[in-house]
């Protein structure tokens, strides 16, 4: 493996805006609610959605990563070419408007900052959707803990490349490295000096099972237990665009030094915000999501895991009647959530 020809902090502060938009479709809410097993109505069912007072089907909290792993291919394919492997480990979504059917969003990506933890690199990457109107909807921060063949075995590249879905770009990454490292990364216009954040997900009144009044600092909310499956993975995989050998591939999770195949975090936050909203009644109640992953989830060949949801309220706050949610996710008697929280507002 060819290190990257270029200091990976020295990008940090570069950006682009994507040269298309996302359109959100009907049918694609209703495939991601299913990946991630969310079946709330307001993801279904236009007249459940209605009742909630919005104008199309909802978004699941996540959904939006979908949109990002396509915005953000540009910057991995320049910044990512001196790691053999990408693994993620935080993630926060900061939502200021319901993602609904019919929205075009834009997104402005950003290396918003890089550091260096125990010899190994971790960046992170900005994501800010616009929509149609020019308001900002959501602003997504992904954390990503890159691995050279230093941490991995040397023969990974080899074996993805032999077995990587047909399409994606499997340019060396010598070659990738001397072909785009001068390329200009900046792009304007700038959504930070154009757009506004959305104030709709802070000032609509949400039409949630319960009110503030009804909740307490140490209220726990029903325990959940979801059940994962290969074809769970395969699935997820296909439908939010990661394709990411270590999810469904035996070998190559071996080479990474996994124990076998593991699940997407980005799915089992997924479910953890399913968990979240399907106690609140409004999938639009949520203005913030965050998770530290600390662990990984093995779903072996021959048997399903499960994978066990609890939370309690940490604090309120009753000037603007929203709580914070702690989360905790546990498979296989180990945390798989470092920490996480759901900011909440009540009716």
């Amino acid at each position: 493996m060819v290190e990257a020809a270029f200091d990976v902090a020295g990008l940090v502060g570069h950006r682009y805006r994507t040269d298309d938009f996302y359109e959100v479709g009907r049918e694609k809410i209703r495939e991601y609610a299913r990946a991630v097993q969310d079946f709330h109505p307001a993801h279904w069912s236009e007249g459940a959605a209605g009742e909630l007072g919005y104008a199309g089907l909802i978004a699941p909290t996540t959904f939006i990563s979908t949109a990002a792993m396509l915005a953000n291919r540009r910057l991995l394919e320049i910044v990512m070419t001196g790691y053999d492997v990408v693994v993620q480990t935080d993630q926060v979504f900061e939502m200021y408007k319901p993602v609904l059917t019919g929205d075009r969003l834009v997104s402005d990506v950003e290396l918003s900052s890089t550091r260096r933890i125990g010899g190994k690199d971790l960046l992170t990457i900005t994501n800010t959707f616009t929509d149609q109107t020019g308001d900002i909807v959501q602003i997504m921060h992904t954390t990503v803990l890159g691995l050279t063949n230093e941490d991995v075995n040397p023969d990974i590249s080899d074996t993805i490349e032999r077995v990587i879905m047909s399409g994606l770009d499997t340019t060396s990454p010598a070659t990738a490295a001397a072909a785009d490292v001068d390329a200009p990364l900046v792009t304007e216009p700038d959504s930070r000096t154009t757009a506004r954040l959305s104030p709709i997900s802070r000032t609509r009144i949400p039409r949630t099972v319960f009110r503030f009044e009804d909740i307490a600092v140490g209220d726990e909310l029903p325990a959940r237990s979801v059940r994962l499956t290969r074809g769970d993975l395969v699935n997820y995989a296909g439908v939010a665009g990661d394709a990411n050998p270590i999810h469904w591939h035996d070998e190559i999770a071996v080479l990474a030094g996994l124990p076998d195949v593991i699940a997407h975090g980005m799915l089992v936050m997924g479910l953890g915000a399913g968990f979240v909203t399907e106690w609140l009644g409004d999938p639009g109640a949520i203005i913030r999501y965050g998770v530290r992953l600390s662990n990984y989830m093995v779903i072996e060949a021959a048997s399903a895991g499960t994978v066990e949801f609890t939370g309690r309220i940490k604090s309120v706050d009753p000037d603007t009647r929203t709580a914070v949610i702690v989360i905790v996710a546990k498979a296989a008697g180990r945390k798989v959530f470092g920490l996480a929280t759901a900011d909440i507002r009540l009716a």
